[in-house]
């Protein structure tokens, strides 16, 4: 991997490793086998496990989780990685209920991660709306992340976002946005109606479109039962919308893709 370039690596629903200037990033950590995840309010069902086990994957150096309040963002295993993680970087409610090892971000706050090969990355707290505004109190608090440095592509990370408001307000605080990490699926849940939770395929489309993304990166469009739309759908959708050389899908089997 050179300076300038950077590696992804999908390992099944939002989960995935982020590799570039000597730092490695892994999102939302979800490591369990498929089956039923009961909660007091709803059921999720996983169909699909991880492409790669957590120890095999290596060392982090932070952990980017985008929300905490649903086990196909943080489950079980990914719960109890948190505290073998030098740094997690969430929501203010994620601190607030985990506690340590989780470093709140709000919205547009930063933290600067040094590397070893040069001075490092800024991570930057950015909006994500978990599905319509007026969902928000049952959905719970969402935040994407933009990593930066200079010298080095602009990755936005989206979390579980539905909202294009969000995106706009990320493109215009980073107008030059390298590779697009987008949570897709457009997940509904049916007792909030037929409206998406997350971006569908033209919406991520549209998406890519505001960012000026040179390469989008989907993820969270499989393994799960709520989606309503998989990375068919996002294939379609980009190519209807004349993008799909921006569309770097994630390689089976958890293999590395490396964009630049």
């Amino acid at each position: 991997m050179t300076n300038d370039s950077v590696t992804l690596r999908h390992v099944g629903g939002p989960t995935a490793v982020i590799e570039m200037v000597g730092l490695r990033f892994l999102t939302d950590p979800t490591f369990d086998p498929p089956g039923a995840y009961p909660t007091p309010a709803y059921t999720l069902t996983k169909t699909s496990g991880p492409a790669v086990p957590a120890d095999e994957l290596g060392p982090f150096d932070v952990v980017l989780l985008s929300h905490h309040q649903h086990s196909d963002n943080l489950d079980r295993s990914g719960h109890s990685l948190l505290s073998k993680m030098p740094l997690v970087l969430s929501t203010p409610a994620a601190a607030d209920e985990i506690g340590p090892p989780v470093t709140p971000l709000a919205a547009w706050d930063h933290v600067d991660v040094p590397s070893s090969d040069r001075q490092g990355l800024r991570v930057t707290a950015v909006p994500a709306e978990h599905g319509p505004p007026e969902l928000g109190e049952i959905t719970g608090p969402v935040t994407g992340f933009v990593l930066s440095g200079p010298g080095v592509p602009t990755v936005y990370v989206s979390g579980d976002n539905a909202s294009l408001d969000a995106v706009r307000a990320v493109a215009d605080r980073f107008p030059d946005i390298d590779v697009a990490v987008l949570f897709g699926g457009a997940a509904r849940a049916e007792r909030l109606g037929p409206v998406n939770l997350t971006l569908g395929g033209d919406d991520m489309a549209t998406a890519a479109a505001i960012l000026g993304a040179r390469h989008v990166y989907p993820v969270h469009a499989d393994g799960w039962s709520h989606f309503s739309e998989g990375l068919e759908e996002i294939r379609t959708a980009f190519d209807r919308a004349g993008m799909t050389d921006r569309l770097a899908v994630p390689p089976p089997h958890a293999r590395p893709l490396s964009l630049s």
